[in-house]
């Protein structure tokens, strides 16, 4: 039953190519600069996909394997894409004693995606966060920047259906 999932595909244009060289040819030379440049990459792509760490290893000389552990060792770093609608689901204390456990489990039964994936259309994408500062609410969603509290696992396919 182990079926190869299709993420969505790398689809950079010359535009952000000829950006993100730009960021790099100025960057490159000065200490430090990979965290910059990787802020920069981000900003431009949205994500860090191994196509732009592979561009950014070819014009600074920095070993991809380099890249690849600053990248997955800092949080504001994602190696996936963003969904137009990016959900995220409180899994702290308040929320998680008051079932949004099965409220994550429910979005991902729905949308066929897990933590930190986005739906192969690109329409939504499904992140665990810790808290959202609303624990009087719990269990607490966010869609985007709309926030959902007080949810039960009835509650997430009208919610999902308005997008």
């Amino acid at each position: 039953m182990s079926q190869k999932k299709e993420g969505v595909r790398f689809a950079g244009t010359a535009e952000q190519e000829a950006a993100l060289k730009s960021v790099i040819a100025e960057l490159k030379d000065t200490k430090g600069a990979l965290m910059p440049i990787l802020q920069k990459a981000q900003e431009i792509y949205g994500y860090l996909p191994i196509e732009v760490q592979t561009m950014i290893s070819d014009e600074t000389g920095i070993p991809l394997e380099k890249i690849y552990g600053v990248s997955t060792f800092y949080s504001q770093f994602s190696l996936q894409p963003k969904g137009q609608y990016r959900i995220s689901v409180c899994l702290g204390t308040a929320c998680y004693v008051k079932g949004s456990g099965e409220i994550f489990k429910k979005l991902e039964e729905l949308l066929g995606i897990t933590n930190g994936e986005c739906t192969p259309d690109g329409k939504f994408s499904l992140d665990s966060c810790r808290c959202v500062g609303a624990c009087g609410l719990a269990p607490v969603m966010m869609i985007n920047d709309e926030v959902y509290g007080r949810l039960t696992v009835d509650d997430i396919p009208g919610i999902l259906a308005k997008y």
